[in-house]
């Protein structure tokens, strides 16, 4: 098959955090779970594996859902594949007569098939068309990592460079951008990582990620309303978790894990305790309760196995039985970006 379609090798991704993440879930025999994040189906495998259960895997990448279909087969009735956006989860359940579940699972950012597939252009170790759309080819209208860098203004690509990818010198990418976009229009990952590496300079001496780690982290994350994604998905899976329902998130940076930090901080009701100073804030009642006081990282062992799991963090909570509690996404961390800005200047 070509590189589009089904023949991707469902074990190229090592999940992370599996085992953590399974006994955070407290599968059960006759349950029933939602993988938000199906990807190469190490979650959903471990579920499956765990007790006689069932999973809901959702993804919005077309190629992962083809490349699932055997496993479908496999687990004879146990599993479904749903095609789009774990942040519509609430109605794509619904759409199979699902009102509620057991325990939801998401993993957060690109999967490393997603990496190493160069035609996807998430990575600048491969060269190949800068696209970065993990639905790629489904909405020929959904702006690409190219039509980003090749159109948006100054400021926007700073406030994106600086905000999603926390890159210190966003403005100096941004504007060796600009000049370089007037010389020649950007259409692959190479063209933009050089740019990048000739803004930012590495000292050789020191071992650090590679200057264009930031600049490709902050276009996927925009291209993909990847954290507008995190916070719809996070209120769905509220919305669909039975009363001791539970739901486990790993995340890979700082800003998901901020986010899904303050979720949980105002679903357990953590943000309105009070102080010697401050009186106790009366607030809604917490729709979740904490199932450990700190984070979960991933071991030394893990870590030694498979390095992608270094900047790994579960965060994980079981669902009461009140009503869900609804928040501005501001009030989680979540930029906005003004779309006036996405024009040449």
């Amino acid at each position: 098959m070509s590189e589009t379609g089904p023949n991707i090798e469902l074990d190229r991704h090592i999940p992370v955090l599996c085992a953590e993440v399974t006994a955070a879930l407290g599968v059960r025999d006759g349950g029933l779970y939602v993988d938000g994040t199906f990807g190469a189906g190490g979650y959903t495998r471990a579920i499956l594996a765990a007790r006689d259960c069932k999973v809901i895997a959702i993804d919005r990448d077309p190629n992962a859902i083809s490349a699932g279909t055997d496993m479908v087969k496999s687990y004879d009735g146990r599993l479904v594949l749903v095609e789009g956006c774990f942040g519509s989860m609430d109605s794509l359940l619904k759409g199979l007569g699902v009102s509620q579940v057991d325990g939801v699972a998401l993993d957060l950012g690109v999967s490393s098939m997603q990496l190493d597939e160069a035609e996807r252009g998430f990575s600048f170790r491969f060269d190949g068309p800068l696209d970065m759309r993990m639905d790629q080819g489904k909405d020929e209208n959904a702006p690409s990592a190219a039509d980003v860098v090749n159109q948006a203004s100054e400021g926007l690509l700073v406030r994106i460079f600086s905000m999603l990818g926390e890159e210190r010198k966003a403005k100096s990418v941004a504007r060796a951008i600009l000049r370089a976009r007037d010389v020649e229009p950007f259409t692959t990952t190479r063209q933009l990582a050089s740019v990048v590496e000739k803004t930012i300079h590495q000292n050789p001496a020191k071992k650090s990620i590679h200057p264009a780690t930031r600049t490709f982290q902050a276009l996927r994350i925009y291209v993909n309303s990847e954290l507008d994604e995190l916070v719809n998905g996070l209120s769905a899976a509220e919305s669909i978790l039975k009363p001791g329902g539970r739901l486990a998130v790993v995340s890979f940076h700082s800003l998901e894990d901020r986010i899904v930090k303050r979720f949980f901080a105002q679903r357990t009701g953590r943000t309105g305790r009070g102080s010697r100073h401050m009186p106790e804030q009366i607030g809604p009642e917490s729709s979740f309760n904490e199932l450990a006081k700190r984070n979960v990282n991933a071991k030394e062992d893990e870590i030694a196995r498979n390095p992608r799991s270094r900047s790994a963090t579960l965060r994980a909570g079981e669902r009461t039985l009140a009503m869900p509690i609804h928040s501005d996404p501001k009030s989680l961390g979540l930029p906005v970006f003004d779309p006036v800005q996405w024009s040449t200047q």
